[in-house]
């Protein structure tokens, strides 16, 4: 993703974050982005289990 950014490119978009957010909110902000990326791996690892898991049920079903 960054990999076509520069030092400086990333700097600039820092600061602009900073100016629109404030410098108070970030950590915040920096929080709840952590936890929403946490809640989707998780959420793409829950996957799946959760489609796996009807199907072998059904398959169980047919069997009898």
């Amino acid at each position: 993703m960054f990999g076509s950014l520069g030092l400086p490119e990333i700097l600039l978009l820092v600061l602009i974050i900073i100016l629109i957010f404030g410098a108070k909110r970030l950590p915040d902000i920096g929080r709840g982005l952590g936890k929403g990326i946490q809640n989707f791996k998780k959420a793409l690892k829950g996957k799946p289990d959760e489609i796996e898991g009807p199907n072998k049920g059904e398959e169980k079903e047919e069997k009898v």
